[in-house]
């Protein structure tokens, strides 16, 4: 994992991505969460999002959790 401490966000701390194996960790209120198959694109448009917390919530988490990148296992 190559990670970043996030500092113009008041919700994304720490984004943490493996080009890999295509994962990414997020800390979003001191809490972790990893999402899986996540494009390098996707990654980019998070981080030069002009709201990282809208971006996270309506593209990568979605509606409770589930969205497009929740790792399934």
């Amino acid at each position: 994992f190559n990670c970043q401490n996030i500092t113009r966000s008041s919700v994304i701390s720490w984004v943490c991505y493996d080009s890999e194996r295509r994962r990414m960790l997020v800390e979003r209120h001191a809490v972790y969460r990893q999402y899986c198959d996540l494009p390098k694109d996707t990654l980019d448009g998070f981080l030069n999002a002009p709201s990282m917390g809208w971006f996270f919530k309506t593209t990568i988490e979605g509606a409770g959790g589930t969205g497009p990148y929740a790792c399934r296992t």
